[in-house]
């Protein structure tokens, strides 16, 4: 009786080392079937900006870049909420 106590115990880490090796196999076959001969890199240039030179990825297929805060004029009522200041 014991025995099959600690066989019942065991069977689920057993199941759940199984999934994980399962789903590292699937990871590992994903990445080696990706098909990207460049990973590419990121460099960083003198006034800030980072671009991503070389990979797979093709510029045409991504989204817009979003307006950033510079090209958006902001309601003068909002002008002071990033203000911090301290509390009396």
């Amino acid at each position: 009786m014991a025995v099959g106590a600690r066989v019942a115990g065991a069977l689920p880490l057993a199941g759940a080392t199984l999934a994980a090796v399962a789903l590292a196999g699937v990871a590992v076959f994903t990445v080696q079937q990706a098909g990207c001969q460049d990973p590419g890199h990121y460099i960083q240039h003198d006034d800030g900006q980072v671009e991503l030179v070389g990979s797979c990825v093709d510029p045409e297929q991504l989204p817009p870049a979003p307006d950033t805060a510079d090209d958006r004029e902001v309601p003068p009522e909002l002008n002071n909420l990033g203000r911090v200041e301290q509390a009396p």
